[in-house]
């Protein structure tokens, strides 16, 4: 999820030199009809200021706990969080210099993918340690499970399918609003046969159909940090579905998180 490190100190920089999602760049047009939709705040909940958010999703069995990858090299981390108060509870590095990206849960495990270092991670979900890594070709961003399979995006306009056990890809589908392709599709949510995208570089969230890679709805979360907490973050991308039409949006960097309600 690759990344202008907007207002960032040059030692957080430094990081990240050399690589090219890192590097500035223009942003390109943001999809979605002038009407797209706003999201309804319902809520500021605290988010540590310090996380450079890559995925972020619920416990399916514990509305209190949050799960969120973070990112960076050789400052990665699994993390879970305490829902209501945004503290993180327990946290483990990932491997060496990985740099960390999206996240989702399956039962027992935690997958989560790596940027360009070309491996996904299983994670054994109740001890936090490690159970092994797999081969990812392509780059890992966005990741999401639905029922029968895990969804990844890696900064195209693809959808790309995996089997949950073993991380095979299955079949991808291309994202398209209005007939014109979406790139950059970053941290996803899988809710009800839908997939929610982050749009890299934008304040825009879409939702696809994944079996025809349509753009359903397109959701306008500009505003959400007034510009004096906007100027030291980065980027919008963060989705965790709570319950029925109620999300939490954040974003890398952000020192709040935003309970919304989005269309159904």
């Amino acid at each position: 999820m690759r990344r202008v490190l907007l207002g960032l100190v040059a030692a957080v920089a430094a990081v990240t030199t050399g690589a090219a999602a890192c590097a500035a760049a223009t942003p390109p047009a943001p999809p979605g009809p002038a009407d797209a939709v706003r999201p309804v705040v319902l809520a500021e909940e605290p988010h540590d200021p310090a996380a450079f958010t890559q995925g972020l999703e619920l416990s399916p069995d514990d509305p209190g706990t949050l799960y969120e990858g973070t990112g960076l090299a050789g400052r990665s981390q699994l993390r879970e969080l305490d829902a209501s108060t945004g503290a993180v509870r327990r946290a483990v590095p990932l491997p060496g210099d990985l740099f960390g990206e999206g996240i989702t849960v399956v039962g027992s495990s935690i997958w989560q993918l790596t940027w360009q270092d070309g491996v996904a991670l299983e994670w054994d979900r109740a001890t936090f340690t490690l159970r092994r890594q797999v081969p990812l070709e392509g780059e890992g961003w966005g990741l999401c499970a639905e029922p029968d399979r895990l969804v990844r995006s890696d900064g195209t306009d693809r959808l790309r399918f995996h089997d949950p056990g073993t991380f095979a890809e299955t079949g991808s589908v291309a994202v398209t609003l209005d007939g014109a392709p979406v790139p950059e599709l970053n941290e996803l949510e899988c809710v009800d046969g839908a997939v929610w995208a982050n749009v890299w570089r934008t304040d825009r969230v879409v939702r696809i159909d994944p079996a025809t890679g349509a753009v359903t709805a397109v959701v306008d979360a500009s505003g959400l940090l007034d510009p004096a907490r906007r100027a030291d973050t980065d980027v919008l991308n963060g989705i965790a579905h709570l319950t029925g039409d109620e999300y939490l949006l954040t974003g890398k960097l952000w020192p709040a998180a935003f309970r919304v309600r989005l269309p159904g």
